[in-house]
């Protein structure tokens, strides 16, 4: 499993979305910084080349070895943020009650079923076409340039590979209730690929959680809008 660690005093678990772990390149040195908390990065194993076990079958067994890794880290008092695949992660970390996690927040997360709000299925567009319905403004998309050297790119295979063609888990939101935890979901109101409306579905299944729209944003804000995003964290009392 890769990591990056930016280590400080209280710690964020950082979970990345289809889109890599580049998603994540300027937001978390901008957490980081504010919050001086110590940030972890994963990548995900499979994404961006990173080899993959066979045991991590599914969303689930991927939860067990986040897990796994703050027990080895003996981290307490994490808080585990995720977006999109990440959020949906979050959710499943949260369900293990782990006596390390203490909330975590859900940005643009799948994972659900909503009746008339399907995820969009992202495996037949175009990157522009793609990029048309992840961004308010898809001139903000990341480059190489804002994301450390490294252009994010959908991993589509590697993403598959743990949540299936259906990108859902019928069971999902029915066990969103055994979480007890402060779980805000944020969600970028232009998001063409899971509306807003799911993120209301999503919200409205958890029983501590709250629903905030992110105006002029898209399907990841920790790209288009990283202050603007941190702003809310912080207004939440998550950091």
């Amino acid at each position: 499993m890769t990591v990056r660690d930016r280590d400080r005093t209280r710690s964020f678990l950082l979970l990345h979305g289809g889109g890599g772990p580049a998603t994540m390149t300027g937001f978390v040195d901008l957490l980081a910084k504010r919050t001086h908390s110590r940030v972890l990065v994963p990548t995900h194993p499979g994404f961006s080349g990173t080899p993959k076990n066979s045991a991590l079958a599914g969303v689930s067994d991927l939860a067990k070895a986040y897990i796994a890794m703050l027990d080895t880290l003996d981290l307490s008092d994490v808080t585990v943020v995720g977006n999109s695949f990440g959020g949906w992660l979050a959710a499943e970390i949260a369900l293990q009650g782990s006596p390390r996690v203490s909330g975590g927040v859900i940005i643009n997360g799948i994972g659900i079923e909503v009746d008339d709000h399907p995820v969009a299925d992202v495996r037949g567009l175009t990157h522009a076409e793609l990029e048309a319905r992840t961004f308010h403004d898809p001139r903000r998309a990341p480059t190489p340039s804002n994301t450390g050297g490294t252009a994010p790119g959908p991993g589509i295979p590697a993403l598959l590979g743990y949540i299936g063609p259906t990108m859902s888990d019928p069971t999902l939101a029915k066990r969103l209730t055994g979480i007890h935890l402060p779980f805000p979901v944020l969600w970028g109101e232009s998001d063409r690929l899971v509306t807003p409306q799911y993120g209301r579905a999503y919200a409205a299944a958890i029983p501590m959680a709250t629903f905030t729209p992110l105006p002029r944003t898209g399907h990841m804000p920790q790209v288009e809008t990283p202050e603007e995003l941190l702003g809310t964290l912080l207004d939440l009392a998550v950091g």
